[in-house]
């Protein structure tokens, strides 16, 4: 769905020294644990578009934010870095460029940083030339100890990296072909609350040839930085941060530069086209949002690398990791074995529901033993007393009573006489709007499908 377009006329470029193209490459051929890397990606046979041969497009994405592959229950999630060759592929290798804009991870934790290296990886074997790095993410690659391998997978710009931390802002350089001409992309990073249009006239320097557009990616910018948009009229582009799941754009129509964002964890890939009909009027701009949804088919290298992180994951034993809190007084958790006794009704309406049998799915999709998606599908993870793993507490695995009633051990040791007590959990736990798209707005249809007790 193109979501709005946008004609600017450029004006040259304010005079400046240009710097040197600054590639700063990181290789993940060795992940954790000597995982080897995968072969060179299986291109799918899909058609390259058919549009207008005098445009280029620029594929974005961002904020991934760790989500390597959509979760979900109720069908309809977006997302997938497997699912994205499909779509680049619409466009000639040669008309095209595919650039993250950074925020790779959610956090610090291991998970975290085995992600981080997933995502380099894969960011290379889905033919990537530029990532931004945030702060953040420049931060972890440094407690990793990742390096510059030279093997060309892709640049790297953002926050200055490396002993001098006063290197000038880093720039990244490409030249596209449409229509028997060359258009020149320049790509620059600056940090929002030191931006400036002398910073920005420095990182890209004076114009390149007839056929030329500027897109300056930011970071650390927010509301209160909305003003300085005006300050960079001299630039067409600018990628802010996201703070939303769908791409946006931020700027009037007409209005230069075009300010866009690409939207969270994968889900959207934001295509801007980019044509010259005129060579006086500057370039005509179009930013089309692209759903990466569930039906595409899937990159196999891509997948491969997926169930390769799976195999990292469990063997860092991240379940039996997993930080946990004591439940109060001196209540346990018990399984839903010990409540039939008792509640022999409602434990055989609730046995054949699929909540009584959910850890199954994740076994099928080999996810077991990934503490984010098993947390859903187990009784008290997160507890003292609640499920370790499926050979210690296979009691506990499953969504039982005690996930929604909670800890039920001085319930049976009153006979009844105590109630169950908190922690619980709600559906809105689990069913988020990540996790279960169709969940919001058809709670009631939902509970009838679990309903297992007596009205009222």
């Amino acid at each position: 769905m193109v979501i709005r377009e946008a004609s600017i006329r450029r004006q040259n470029a304010s005079a400046g020294r240009r710097m040197s193209i600054t590639c700063v490459l990181i290789g993940v051929c060795v992940l954790a644990g000597g995982l080897s890397c995968p072969d060179e990606p299986v291109r799918l046979a899909v058609p390259e578009r058919s549009g207008d041969a005098g445009e280029i497009s620029i594929f974005f994405t961002g904020s991934e934010l760790g989500a390597l592959k959509p979760c979900g229950c109720s069908g309809g999630q977006l997302g997938g870095l497997s699912k994205r060759t499909v779509v680049f592929d619409r466009v000639p290798a040669g008309s095209r460029a595919i650039v993250d804009t950074g925020t790779l991870v959610a956090g610090t934790g291991e998970q975290d940083l085995i992600k981080f290296r997933i995502l380099f990886e894969a960011f290379r074997l889905l033919g990537y030339d530029l990532v931004h790095l945030t702060d953040e993410d420049v931060q972890i690659a440094q407690s990793l100890g990742l390096e510059a391998p030279q093997d060309g997978s892709f640049s790297v710009i953002g926050t200055p990296w490396g002993p001098d931390q006063a290197d000038p802002p880093r720039t990244f350089v490409k030249r596209l072909a449409a229509r028997g001409r060359q258009i020149t992309v320049r790509f620059a990073a600056l940090d929002a609350r030191i931006a400036s249009p002398e910073s920005a006239a420095e990182a890209f320097g004076v114009q390149v040839g007839t056929y030329c557009v500027d897109i300056l990616i930011l970071r650390n910018a927010d509301a209160d930085s909305r003003p300085i948009w005006t300050a960079f009229s001299d630039v067409d582009c600018i990628v802010w941060p996201s703070d939303s799941d769908e791409p946006q754009v931020l700027s009037e129509p007409g209005q230069r530069p075009l300010v866009f964002t690409v939207g969270r964890f994968g889900r959207h890939i934001s295509r801007l086209s980019v044509g010259f009909s005129d060579p006086d009027a500057g370039p005509a701009l179009s930013l089309e949002d692209i759903s990466v949804e569930e039906t595409l088919p899937e990159n196999e290298s891509l997948a491969r690398l997926y169930r390769q992180y799976q195999q990292i994951v469990s063997q860092s034993d991240l379940l039996e990791k997993y930080p946990r809190v004591p439940l109060p007084g001196q209540l346990r958790y018990v399984g839903s074995g010990q409540c039939r006794w008792c509640h022999v009704i409602e434990h055989s309406e609730w046995s054949p529901n699929p909540h009584a049998d959910a850890f199954a799915t994740l076994v099928e999709v080999g996810s077991d033993r990934d503490p984010e998606c098993v947390i859903c599908h187990v009784v008290g993870m997160d507890r003292e007393t609640g499920y370790i793993n499926e050979e210690r507490t296979p009691h506990l695995k499953d969504v039982g009573c005690e996930s929604c009633h909670g800890p039920g051990s001085e319930h049976i040791r009153s006979n009844g006489g105590l109630p169950t007590t908190e922690p619980k959990m709600t559906c809105l736990d689990c069913h988020t709007p990540e996790h279960s798209s169709g969940y919001a707005g058809h709670e009631d249809e939902f509970r009838e499908k679990i309903k297992h007790w007596w009205e009222p």
